[in-house]
């Protein structure tokens, strides 16, 4: 049977890099299961408890996974773990019988599942960087590039493509923080037994030593621990890392639900990238669909509802243990960092190519841009000495009778109806009026600022 013959995840193979995929495997999963079980062997032979002969058979066959002997005996047993234990100890004549000797389950899973998460933040992060870098760069270009802004989906008053770029950039900034901070955080079970209390390890070593004993593991591991852990590391960890993604996929989201409507023909300013031969619909030829942008938003909105499973996962994990939340975390996990891997190539990609139409940018800013001027107008003539209520009420009228010629599919005339308006040319010349309507320079410090969280995203992301 191949993949295609039966249900496969399409995080299995559409979604996410090979990398992400290959860390959440079953082979990796057992692989690092190995090394938690070595490591244990070896501190328990510095404390002279195996001999170093043992440990060097583990060690031999450490690699070795055998999927289908260890999937035979689950099918007997039921028990994903110890088929993979027993699987390993039947490889090593001579280790094999002091393998997991002291432990339960969950020193071996809790400590491995830590690995992964911090592992996968470790791919999460650099590409997370990279985009950053990459939308710094955009940032700096059009810097200085109007467009209009728009509030409740109207048009508003310009700013910059530069600075509003620099608005997801910030973002994104902030995450790359948070999952920075989080990624430092992150601390295994440790190896205390059934309900945490070491008493296993205390029968074994002696009380004296099972605090130098915990220590070495840790430092084997490279992992720290929590001091204090019943049967598993607190649930609560998932919870904290899946809200971090969630945040880093709530920015991607935004971005590309953004670029849908501005991809739109009748703004038509952004577009994704489209290949030469891609096709955007089966019935309409002439399509030319934001499927990138809609598949960012897809997953995010699957991501978003994750948090709230690993929060009852932390709720509902009665006493010392539960195992109610044992199925979901095999698929909660690995789909959560698949995602935000997805998501992260799939927004490289598009901020990479991101296609910026000049002349809708022109056209949309000669349409909208000569209202917002208006206000930029008010000010000056209220300066100037005029009474600035006389003034908004002009101004109103002027407006208003602009917009209809506009919804009526004509050129925008009120810049020339302003400039051409005894009341104003009381208190200003006509070059005057012409240069305050003038919407390309009326984007405030945007140039500046953009700039200013580019030169921060240099100097944060090596």
């Amino acid at each position: 049977m191949t993949l295609y013959d039966t249900y496969a995840s399409p995080f299995s193979w559409r979604y996410a890099s090979q990398e992400m995929r290959w860390l959440w495997s079953e082979k990796s999963k057992r692989l690092l299961w190995r090394q938690a079980w070595l490591a244990l062997a070896k501190t328990q032979a510095e404390l002279g408890l195996v001999s170093v002969e043992q440990v060097a058979d583990i060690a031999a066959h450490a690699t070795e996974i055998n999927m289908e002997r260890a999937l035979e005996i689950e099918s007997q047993i039921r028990h994903d773990l110890m088929a993979e234990l027993r699987t390993f100890a039947e490889q090593c004549p001579l280790g094999g019988g002091i393998l997991h000797l002291g432990a339960t389950s969950m020193d071996i899973e809790d400590n491995v599942d830590a690995l992964r998460l911090r592992q996968s933040l470790d791919i999460v992060l650099p590409k997370l960087g990279h985009l950053l870098k990459t939308l710094a760069q955009k940032i700096d270009q059009y810097a200085e590039t109007p467009v209009m802004a728009f509030t409740h989906l109207q048009p508003a008053e310009p700013t910059t493509l530069g600075y509003r770029l620099a608005s997801y950039a910030q973002d994104l900034l902030a995450d790359f923080e948070n999952l920075s901070q989080v990624r430092g955080s992150i601390c295994g079970k440790g190896f205390k037994g059934a309900v945490g209390t070491a008493a296993s390890y205390v029968e074994l070593l002696g009380a004296e030593h099972v605090s130098g004993f915990e220590a070495r593991l840790s430092q084997l591991l490279d992992l720290p621990f929590f001091d204090i852990a019943t049967q598993t590391y607190p649930r609560r960890q998932d919870f904290i890392v899946l809200s971090a993604l969630s945040a880093l996929g709530a920015a991607l989201y935004k971005f590309a639900f953004d670029l849908r409507l501005l991809q739109s023909p009748p703004i038509g300013e952004l577009a994704e990238p489209f290949g030469r031969q891609q096709v955007g619909s089966s019935a309409m030829p002439f399509k030319r669909n934001p499927i990138q942008a809609e598949k960012i938003d897809s997953l995010a909105r699957y991501l978003a509802q994750m948090p709230a499973v690993a929060w009852n996962n932390a709720a509902h994990s009665l006493l010392e243990r539960t195992l109610d939340d044992s199925a979901n975390r095999r698929s909660l996990l690995p789909e959560a960092f698949l995602i935000a891997d997805e998501l992260l190539l799939t927004t490289q990609k598009i901020i990479e190519g991101l296609r910026v139409n000049p002349h809708a940018l022109q056209r949309n800013l000669e349409i909208y841009g000569p209202f917002a001027s208006t206000e930029r107008l008010l000010m000056a003539l209220g300066k100037a000495g005029a009474d600035r209520q006389e003034m908004h009420e002009r101004l109103r009228e002027h407006a208003l009778a602009a917009w209809e010629q506009v919804q009526n599919g004509c050129p925008n005339p009120l810049i020339e109806q302003l400039a051409a308006d005894a009341a104003f040319q009381q208190y200003l010349t006509q070059p005057q009026i012409l240069a305050l309507l003038r919407v390309e320079e009326y984007v405030g410090t945007a140039p500046a600022r953009a700039r200013a969280l580019a030169a921060a995203i240099a100097a944060r992301i090596s």
